[in-house]
Order: structure tokens, then sequence, then C-alpha cells
């Protein structure tokens, strides 16, 4: 039986920052979508763009932590 290849902390994080971009991406569709409507819900439009600003910090601290620390 294949034993499942251990992962290290960066190659998890990446996984979850290409999972976040595409949500994010995701919802940039949805937003847009729900823009163009004829009638637009505009508690639901504020909701995805909250939800979007909130998957924006969590991909910005995952490519933070991803990038390595260059003391010059």
């Amino acid at each position: 039986m294949d034993q499942p290849k251990n992962m290290n902390h960066n190659e998890v994080l990446r996984i979850k920052l290409e999972v976040l971009k595409r949500e994010h991406r995701d919802l940039d569709e949805a937003i847009r979508a729900l823009q163009d409507a004829p009638a637009v819900d505009h508690l639901t439009l504020k909701r995805l763009k909250k939800q979007k600003l909130v998957l924006k910090d969590r991909i910005a601290a995952i490519e933070d932590e991803l990038t390595p620390d260059i003391i010059a």
C-alpha cells in the first residue's frame, strides 16, 4: 500500500494559497454577475464583497509567511 507523502509546512501553505486564490476569483465573478443583474440584491453584494476582502487578507498573510525575511 502506498503511504501518503508527508508535506512540509510550506507545501501545505502553497496549496491553501491556491485554494484561497480560486475562491477569491470565484467571488469576483459572482460579484460581477450580481452587479450586472437587473435587480441588484445590495445586502448579498455587500456580504460577498466583505467575504472577498477577508480572503484577500488571508491570501496576503500566507504570502507573507511564504516570503523569506531578507535582512539587508
